[in-house]
């Protein structure tokens, strides 16, 4: 017998034991048709958070409903290396022991292997934090971007070496000074997805440069019709700037070629404050002439909109810091220094204050303005980024971009919804190089060799760049590897293929590249499916996948994005450790909408748990009522004879269908909205409540199918909520099998239920949804009006047609059970005192009389309304306050407009019961 309920704490662990025992995760043998999907590689420093659930709940879905289907299924798992974030938490770890070791005292050999220790011991607990979850990958294929350090082969890292010397060869990868993301924290470039731009309070200071050898001009400044506002003679040029310490490497100052202001002095040079050099004014299409006084500094070396103008107007760029962020001497063309070096050796932030004292005392300080301001910061340092300008290797992501745009322009890789292929052909059409080295030593180190001038040779080994080096000398010389690691996104760009064998000719990528589909959030569209389509069709000669879904955020309850700093983060696994793994799963398929971020509430789980219990305590029913029995070679669900039964079977098989319909567009909310519709409402509800008088009844025949019948809906129940609720369906199939060791598959590879058009009964659907509806609507009634629970009333049915009247008769005894009914009958008028409900053409009437106050009614439903309109009206007043729509948080009003749509609502049933209450004696 089943236990009273279903304790996930003891059953979940063990659940997933047996899968894992049992190989069920492995792709099965055969020639069957595959599907596969690469896991996004989560940081091996990482722990679950509400996103990754999200996104791999919506994964393992389709991979057990796709293994279900027969498929051989491959679900790719793995971590990410995670350069940065890895070699912060080894750094740290150092740091926090007190001793005098750091990374550099350590040196490169024993620090690296200091990493590799933490990784075996600590990293990956969230590949256990994804088990938990209910993750169904194939874990004897678990791959790490790094490789197997273990393994002399290291195939991963093969992999790379021989991406990066091809796309070499090719001309793809080439070595450049370009202005990058700097970490001062780390020393390294980093990315633009690792850069969080911060809104803080800024200044904007505002400088004179004066214009060389005194010259002075006329300033004016005109309104839209031509007419002067303002003129006087100046001898100097605005500019403001919110980063003060760069000035000291400007190049130029640029304004906007319309900009009639400062025509006159176009091609004149500005003597450069405290640095003491002339620069010249120029015109560029950059400058926004309405923006602050229209001139811009340009610092090329230090500042990316300054660096394309830099480059357009073949400016000199001078680096200002080193690595650290503190301030440097740079010469100019001639070898002499372009600033004092009484700014060199400071911090930035230093020189800052510096610098703006010295002016100040100069007299060029026009102003300082307080303002909002948008600041880079390191994701992972929490420092100030700089833009640097540094020698890099880098990807010619252009020319790779090409044939990643034409992939989706065809058709051959589609994204859901599509209008993320938008986004995907903005980011694409104007992709810029990608910076493909990181000055860390955790990470794949790049395979180049410099020989003593600085000529480097690429090579699989230093035996082969030793080799390439003597051709190119013409004797032995000594060579030092690249210093510098590849970006995380560069071996993660491979991950559909390497996971698979990648450069070897292997059995799984014939079968399973391409893969069929991606499932991603929509914040790495550009820096990791973006590489990934580039390197496969590059590499592979196609697509890494053929469908791309993204999916949308996780927010909490209110709308709001989940932060640490607004203490409103979720953890999944304490929801995992309080619902259990199926209830939170449920919860993010039901409300993942295509395109809608999901609101996510304690209380949705919890209701979700509710729905695994209802289902449980089901399961219990039918089992108490024998109802878990049936030979699947002896009972044929089309050939049941009794209304009720055929209607079940019917709505079974338009229930599955709908899911299989529903789950192949990604529509995973439509999906488990039909499973729980129909598992909540039509089995438990009505088919379970419709059968009991049979199986209290003494027809052993109908009895005998009805048991049947009930045992194979609930079968279909499990198998297709499955993929959604795994635990539990699992373990009720295993709990209820009455076949001893005939039963040998569990649920999770067993065969999805297919149905044929000969499944579908529509006479059954039509007369049982009568009946269902008649009910639904008696009881409706009673709730509105306040019937007391306990009393019975008569029900008469005036008008309609004879099949209405029949099906009345044939379900009276019913009917009156399930509607708290005293009678059923059939009469051509309204009995007096009774209340009125339509249902088709027909009148339903309940008398009434004695059995509730009619005026104290009325007076309760019109206070109610009153109440509900007063609510109404002040709600409309805050949403018509433009001050509060634009200054209130976006949750705020959005939770206005909630109020307002259920207060709406509920005033139109109270009015509908005003209605009803009106037509007795009409």
């Amino acid at each position: 017998m089943l236990d009273n309920h279903f304790d996930p704490k003891v059953a979940e662990p063990r659940i997933y034991n047996e899968w894992e025992r049992s190989d069920a995760f492995k792709p099965r043998e055969g020639d069957a048709e595959t599907f596969s999907i690469v896991i996004p590689p989560p940081n091996v420093t990482g722990v679950l958070h509400m996103g990754h659930a999200l996104n791999n709940t919506l994964q393992d879905v389709l991979c057990r409903f796709e293994r279900m289907r027969g498929k051989r299924v491959l679900w790719q798992p793995g971590t990410d290396h995670a350069g940065i974030a890895t070699q912060m938490v080894v750094e740290r770890q150092l740091a926090d022991a007190g001793g005098n070791e750091d990374r550099r005292s350590l040196g490169r050999d024993a620090f690296v292997d200091r990493v590799w220790r933490w990784k075996e011991e600590s990293g990956g607990a969230i590949i256990n934090q994804l088990k938990r979850l209910g993750a169904s990958c194939d874990w004897s294929r678990e791959r790490f971007t790094l490789g197997d350090r273990n393994d002399p082969d290291n195939q991963m890292a093969a992999a790379v070496r021989k991406a990066f010397i091809d796309l070499y060869k090719d001309g793809l990868i080439y070595r450049d000074k370009r202005l990058v993301n700097w970490d001062p924290q780390f020393q390294t470039a980093i990315s633009d997805l690792e850069v969080e731009n911060r809104e803080i309070d800024g200044h904007f200071w505002h400088f004179k440069y004066p214009i060389a050898g005194g010259e002075t001009y006329t300033y004016v400044e005109r309104d839209e019709d031509g007419n002067v506002l303002f003129e006087e003679e100046r001898d100097y040029i605005s500019i403001a700037t919110t980063r003060p310490e760069t000035m000291l490497g400007d190049g130029a100052v640029a304004v906007h070629p319309s900009d009639e202001r400062y025509a006159p002095i176009v091609g004149k040079m500005v003597r450069l404050p405290l640095a003491d050099r002339l620069i010249p004014i120029i015109t560029d299409e950059y400058p926004d002439p309405d923006f602050g006084s229209g001139a811009v500094k340009i610092t090329g070396a230090h500042d990316f909109n300054d660096y394309a103008v830099a480059k357009r107007n073949d400016l000199p760029m001078y680096p200002l810091m080193d690595e650290r962020a503190r301030m440097i001497q740079s010469p100019d063309k001639d070898g002499n220094p372009v600033m004092p070096e009484k700014y060199v050796g400071m911090d930035r932030f230093d020189a800052r204050k510096a610098v703006v004292q010295d002016i100040g005392a100069q007299g060029l300080m026009i102003e300082v303005e307080d303002k909002k301001i948008q600041q880079p910061f390191g994701d992972r340092s929490g420092v100030v980024i700089e833009p640097m300008l540094t020698d890099q290797w880098y990807v010619d992501a252009e020319t790779l971009a090409q044939p990643a745009i034409k992939a989706v322009e065809t058709g051959d890789v589609k994204f859901v919804p599509d209008n993320w292929s938008k986004t995907y052909f903005e980011w694409m059409r104007n992709i810029e190089p990608w910076c493909i080295s990181r000055q860390l030593w955790w990470g794949h180190r790049i395979p180049a060799w410099y020989g003593p001038d600085g000529k480097f040779f690429v090579a699989e080994t230093k035996g082969h760049a030793i080799d390439q080096a003597k051709e190119h000398y013409g004797e032995h010389v000594e060579l030092t590897q690249d210093e510098d690691v590849l970006d995380t996104w560069f071996s993660s760009g491979l991950w559909p293929f390497s996971t698979m064998g990648w450069p070897d000719e292997t059995a799984e990528l014939k079968d399973f590249y391409p893969t069929s589909t991606l499932v991603t959030g929509f914040d790495i569209i550009f820096f990791w499916v973006a590489r990934m389509m580039m390197q496969g069709i590059h590499f592979m000669g196609e697509p890494p996948f053929k469908e791309v879904y993204v999916h949308a955020l996780v927010r909490d309850e209110k709308g709001a994005k989940m932060s640490k700093s607004k203490g409103n983060v979720i953890d999944p696994l304490k929801l995992v450790d309080e619902y259990g793994a199926d209830a939170l799963r449920f919860t993010l398929a039901a409300m993942a909408a295509q395109g809608r971020d999901i609101k996510l509430a304690e209380s949705r789980v919890a209701g979700y748990r509710n729905f695994g219990t209802k289902l449980w305590n089901a399961a219990r029913f039918c089992q108490m009522n024998e109802c878990t029995l049936w030979e699947p070679d002896a009972f044929d669900p089309l050939n049941v004879d009794l209304t009720v039964n055929r209607w079940i079977v019917s709505e079974t098989a338009k229930t599955a269908d709908t899911v299989v319909r529903e789950l192949e567009a990604y529509r995973f909310n439509d999906a488990a909205g039909a499973i729980y519709r129909f598992t909540w409402n039509v089995f438990c509800d009505w088919y379970l409540e419709l059968i009991k008088p049979v199986l209290n009844g003494e027809d052993g025949a109908a009895k005998d199918e009805t048991r049947k019948t009930a045992a194979w809906a609930l079968n279909q129940i499990l198998h297709v909520l499955h993929p959604f609720m795994p635990f539990v369906t699992e373990e009720l199939w295993g709990e209820l099998s009455e076949f001893g060791p005939e039963r040998q598959n569990m649920l999770v590879v067993d065969a999805w239920p297919e149905f044929d058009a000969a499944a579908r009964a529509p006479d059954a659907e039509a007369e049982i949804d009568w009946v269902i509806r008649l009910v639904t609507e008696i009881r409706s009634v009673r709730s509105d009006i306040n019937v007391p629970a306990g009393a019975k009333v008569p029900m008469t049915l005036v008008g309609g047609d004879d099949e209405a009247k029949a099906r009345l008769e044939r379900y009276s005894d019913l009917i009156e059970r399930l509607a708290r009914l005293e009678s059923c009958s059939i009469a051509s008028e309204i009995p007096a005192g009774a209340v009125q409900a339509v249902l088709d053409d027909a009148t339903i009437a309940l008398t009434l009389t004695n059995v509730i106050d009619f005026e104290a009614e009325r007076a309760r439903l019109e206070k109610e309304i009153a109440k509900l309109n007063d609510d109404i009206t002040k709600i409309d007043k805050k949403l018509s306050n433009e001050q509060f729509v634009s200054k209130a948080p976006e949750h705020v009003v959005a939770e206005q407009h909630e109020r307002r749509t259920d207060a709406v609502g509920a005033r139109s049933k109270l009015s509908d019961a005003l209605t009803t209450l009106a037509s007795i004696g009409e």
